[in-house]
């Protein structure tokens, strides 16, 4: 426990900051998994349709990942690595289609 007021205040700080972060570090994550999802959907029939939802999601995941590096949430190089898989996960996919 805190024992003086300013350790309190930091205390109530640290967790209302923690809960910030959760929330982002949870929405990259529920992001990437629509957009796996999505290129998975894509591999097993890939029509345009199915194209344009796989571009959305990786827009999306792509913004959010960007989102959370500028607020401090992810370390610059995290956020890298993980637009990085993204990425690998659909290259294969496009490189058969060319």
């Amino acid at each position: 426990m805190a024992n003086t007021k300013s350790a309190l205040k930091r205390a109530q700080i640290a967790e209302r900051n923690r809960l910030r972060n959760k929330a982002y570090k949870s929405a990259v994550k529920t992001l990437m998994k629509k957009y796996l999802t999505a290129v998975e959907a894509h591999a097993a029939n890939p029509t345009p349709e199915s194209k344009q939802v796989v571009d959305a999601r990786m827009s999306e995941a792509y913004s959010k990942i960007d989102k959370a590096v500028k607020r401090g949430v992810l370390h610059p190089n995290t956020g890298a690595r993980k637009k990085s898989r993204l990425a690998h996960k659909l290259k294969p996919l496009t490189q058969t289609a060319e």
